[in-house]
């Protein structure tokens, strides 16, 4: 992909090596973004960028459908967000953010960003990751890194970061002709609901209008214009407590739950097959619905009385999070019902709630993104949707269009021995570097 004499990699592919580096070696994980950011800070301010810090303001974040209507349920303090700008031309041109998120699930032994264990130490004794996650390390031949948050994201961060630098260099040698801003976003919480990104598109922290914005999300280098949405909520079901010696006097909350478990799988199915859209027709089921946890009973020899189920649903792009909350509860509701236990089930909503976001795949950002995936020889141009959520949708809520496009693959977030391509890292910043180079022109 990348042509190793390429001016982009010559010149920057130790410096973006040893960013990357430093970045993994931060175990950021949710509310421990603060000393990342302030490294980040600095080497923005070492490399020429005008830089930027700022809190989210969690009143402000409660009136956005993605978070907690209470305020003090968002936790934003000593969790700083970092932009930094530079100036091409005269700078009155256009603005194209290039966006990245610091904060990391945690590498935990329990595989897809459990939180069980949060300790180092603990994913490396006789667990699943293979070297200690928040060390960077190197395939034999440099050719692969591993390290928690390698592909999500902070691979694609760099790749912004530089990305952004090269395009600089190349107006300051008079080798590109370019007028307006690049601005490098380096956001906190994007885990929880996109903390640092909901805020930067409420209320933009430097000055001047953004025009449209890269999330560089692990896209295998695809461009992404659709991305799914998804309702969190917990199910409590009650049942009633007897000794196992005489189980048929009690009523199971275990066995209750899987007649709401056979509802939500029917609710998927259906889903499925009603709601449509051209980008995902390549899923088997593109609205999923995971139950995540279940906890049921206090003692093996008792029939258990409550049990507590989380679930994560799908949304499609189209819908809200509101319509098919509705939807859920009008089909577990009726569930419980005809089981004869109405009062058995409560439903709740819990934890951020994601909706799903889309834009035009014809809109100047893609066309740019394209045309220089064209120019770099990289392939898989036509637009895709997935079905993970991003901060995209808070920038696409706001009147901003937004894309993803970055090295990596989610298939490798949230998960051990999480690794990236480092040929994808460099392709990725040649290509935003000419992607903001032919939208600024």
């Amino acid at each position: 992909m990348t042509d190793v004499r390429s001016p982009f990699v010559e010149r920057y592919d130790a410096e973006l090596r040893a960013f990357v580096e430093r970045l993994v070696g931060f175990e950021s994980t949710p509310g421990a973004e603060a000393g990342i950011q302030s490294f980040v800070r600095e080497h923005l301010d070492a490399l020429g960028f005008e830089t930027y810090e700022w809190e989210a303001d969690p009143e402000r974040l409660a009136g956005l459908p993605s978070f907690p209507d209470d305020p003090a349920a968002i936790p934003t303090a000593g969790r700083p967000s970092v932009a930094g700008v530079l100036e091409l031309g005269s700078g009155e041109g256009r603005t194209l953010v290039l966006n990245g998120h610091v904060d990391v699930v945690p590498a935990s032994d329990a595989g897809a960003g459990g939180r069980d264990d949060t300790s180092a130490s603990a994913a490396t004794d006789g667990g699943a990751w293979r070297s200690d996650p928040f060390t960077a390390t190197w395939s034999e031949d440099g050719k692969r890194l591993t390290a928690r948050g390698a592909a999500d994201m902070k691979s694609g961060l760099g790749a912004c970061v530089y990305a952004a630098r090269y395009l600089a260099d190349r107006v300051e040698a008079g080798e590109a002709d370019v007028d307006g801003r690049v601005v490098v976003e380096s956001v906190a919480g994007e885990e929880e609901g996109g903390i640092g990104a909901a805020s930067s598109a409420l209320d933009a922290p430097y000055t001047g209008e953004r025009d449209a914005v890269v999330v560089a999300e692990p896209t295998e280098l695809r461009p992404v214009v659709a991305s799914e949405g998804c309702l969190m909520l917990r199910l409590v079901v009650r049942g009633r407590s007897a000794h196992a010696a005489t189980a048929w006097r009690g009523a199971s909350a275990l066995d209750r739950f899987e007649v709401v478990h056979d509802a939500l799988r029917g609710y998927e199915s259906d889903h499925t097959e009603t709601t449509t859209h051209p980008l995902y027709d390549g899923y088997t089921t593109p609205w999923p619905v995971v139950v995540g946890t279940v906890r049921a009973g206090e003692w093996p020899s008792t029939v258990p009385a409550r049990l507590t189920a989380e679930t994560r649903i799908g949304v499609a792009p189209g819908e809200s999070v509101d319509e098919v909350e509705t939807a859920v509860r009008e089909r577990l509701t009726e569930t419980a019902r005809e089981a004869g236990w109405p009062d058995a089930l409560s439903i709740e909503r819990f934890d951020v709630q994601f909706e799903p976001s889309e834009i035009a795949p014809d809109e100047p950002v893609v066309v740019a993104v394209q045309d220089a995936m064209v120019d770099h020889g990289v392939a898989g141009t036509d637009p895709l949707g997935v079905t993970y959520g991003a901060d995209a949708r808070h920038y696409t809520d706001a009147g901003v269009p937004a894309v993803l496009f970055g090295p990596g693959s989610i298939d490798q977030a949230h998960f051990p021995n999480e690794t990236v391509e480092w040929d994808e890292v460099l392709t990725a910043g040649v290509t935003l570097s000419t992607a903001v180079e032919r939208f600024l022109s």
